[in-house]
């Protein structure tokens, strides 16, 4: 009798169990591709053909798509989705040549299933935005942007989605930077509202609907991503971009993969194409998460590209190779250009392209160069040095910005510069001419000191010449106190070309620091 009993009881566990199985959903993602359609190296600047061929490079599309569609495979049957956190554009001559529509070709062949807006969306203001919703065949979406008064966008954004997986729905939500009004150029009418107040009214409709499940697939950065997941109440995860952070479980990693806010577990997948996260969640009957497991899978040259991908990429760059391949300059070592020196320290590519600046308009009575350290994208090996190099380096098309400002002004700009260092915006202040010392803990409007342009300390009264690229000039990054200088011209020669024949004339050039930055 006791063994009978025993028998009905293990059966209805089963049969309980059976009712209320957990949700597995594997969730693969990339963030800030920045048009890396090419391989990379560990600069993360283009790679060539040959190196490619010899396995020293990382990424490229190809190899998203091979991994990408592994995971697909080795996930047949169960449930999946596959997003990107935004900034397909701009970083390459990819971007600079075709304006998109590479980038949006080959989101299509791989196949996603929603992506946040980035920032970079909007370098090309509206129209550039306009040209991926049009383009893309998946949802791109972003919660916190009012386009009801762009007659180019209105209708054509919404805030967030349900997917149907497996009998689910999957809610996914998003935000986007609100300072992207000053780091790219999205129209007057293109609103921005805070982040996490708008993440929670998604959230709340989405419950209110139904959806037990919610992703929050954000561009705003891994600070402002931790702070969603511990503030907005209903979220299941947050998949994440903008800062380029590395999410691993290895030594080289920024955070956890994933890191967990209370219950909340936060991923990014660090940029360029060079690897891809996985997160695997599994969820209660009730939608609450019970696991949340995974890693980023880096695309080094032991994943193989995707061969009909590989061929029409080859045919895309074949117009631009020559020009990338011409050979401008010597560099004796590597030039650091890397986010995380450009973006807090006196970096050898800021004093390079600050030095290159000076140079090119010191007769014109330029005293003064600043370049954003966010303007800066990438490294370039010693050794040869090609314009593809350089470009890729400086892929905006900025111009240079010649313009005359007080020196309380360039103090008030360099405080800018140190505002959100711990961040590691673009705003940090690579300069020429002059040197400065940064206290980023001091109160602000007390973070700058010890600034000296030439040998003489800075004269809040005396009127200066100052030389920047034209995103600067015109506010881009925080740097409005330069919206109202005097005898402003914007319309100089191109950045990437007067710093590639600053090379050409100081070849080879040597990289260097000369301490014009201290950081206390």
């Amino acid at each position: 009798m006791l063994r009978t009993v025993l028998s009905s009881t293990a059966f209805l566990a089963l049969m309980a169990g059976a009712a209320h199985a957990d949700y597995t959903l594997h969730v693969i993602h990339i963030n800030d591709l920045h048009s890396r359609i090419e391989p990379i190296t560990k600069y993360d600047n283009t790679c060539s053909a040959e190196d490619n061929e010899a396995g020293e490079c990382f990424g490229g599309v190809a190899r998203v798509a091979t991994m990408i569609n592994q995971l697909r495979e080795e996930l047949a049957g169960e449930n999946f989705i596959v997003l990107d956190a935004g900034d397909e554009y701009q970083g390459s001559l990819m971007y600079t040549t075709y304006k998109g529509d590479v980038e949006i070709e080959m989101m299509n062949k791989i196949s996603f299933d929603a992506m946040a807006v980035g920032n970079h969306e909007f370098d090309d203001g509206d129209e550039g935005l306009l040209k991926l919703l049009d383009g893309a065949d998946f949802p791109v979406i972003s919660g916190n942007l009012d386009v009801s008064q762009s007659n180019l966008l209105a209708g054509k954004l919404n805030d967030h989605l349900v997917l149907e997986v497996g009998g689910e729905k999957i809610g996914i939500v998003s935000a986007l930077a609100t300072d992207t009004v000053e780091t790219a150029s999205p129209s007057a009418a293109v609103i921005f509202s805070d982040e996490i107040e708008n993440l929670q009214q998604d959230v709340d409709t989405l419950t209110e609907e139904g959806v037990t499940k919610i992703i929050a697939l954000n561009h705003v950065g891994v600070t402002k991503d931790l702070e969603i997941a511990e503030k907005v109440s209903g979220l299941d995860a947050v998949v994440g971009g903008h800062s380029h952070t590395l999410f691993s479980n290895t030594e080289e990693a920024d955070y956890a993969y994933p890191t967990m806010v209370g219950d909340v577990p936060v991923v990014q997948a660090y940029a360029y194409s060079k690897y891809v996260g996985h997160l695997i969640l599994t969820f209660d009957d009730d939608g609450n998460v019970t696991s949340a497991t995974g890693d980023t899978i880096l695309l080094d040259a032991s994943v193989p590209e995707d061969e009909e991908i590989k061929a029409r990429v080859a045919e895309l760059a074949g117009p631009i190779e020559e020009l990338k391949a011409k050979v401008v300059a010597e560099a004796t070592a590597d030039i650091d250009g890397s986010r995380e020196t450009c973006r807090s320290v006196e970096c050898p590519m800021g004093n390079l392209i600050a030095d290159a600046m000076l140079d090119r308009v010191k007769d014109q009575g330029i005293e003064i160069a600043i370049q954003n350290g966010g303007g800066v994208r990438a490294s370039i090996p010693g050794g040869q040095v090609t314009m593809g190099d350089v470009l890729t380096v400086l892929p905006f098309q900025n111009t240079l910005s010649t313009f005359f400002v007080s020196g309380a002004t360039i103090v008030e700009a360099l405080e800018n510069g140190a505002s959100q260092m711990e961040e590691g915006a673009g705003r940090f202040a690579q300069v020429a001419g002059m040197s400065y010392t940064v206290d980023p803990s001091a109160e602000v409007g007390s973070r700058i000191s010890d600034v000296m342009v030439g040998d003489a300390p800075i004269d809040p009264e005396k009127t200066y010449g100052v030389v920047s690229n034209n995103y600067v000039r015109n506010g881009g990054d925080g740097y409005k106190m330069f919206l109202d200088a005097e005898n402003v011209y914007d319309f100089g020669p191109d950045l990437a070309d007067v710093t590639a024949e600053y090379m050409m004339e100081h070849a080879p050039y040597e990289p260097y620091t000369d301490g014009r930055i201290t950081v206390k």
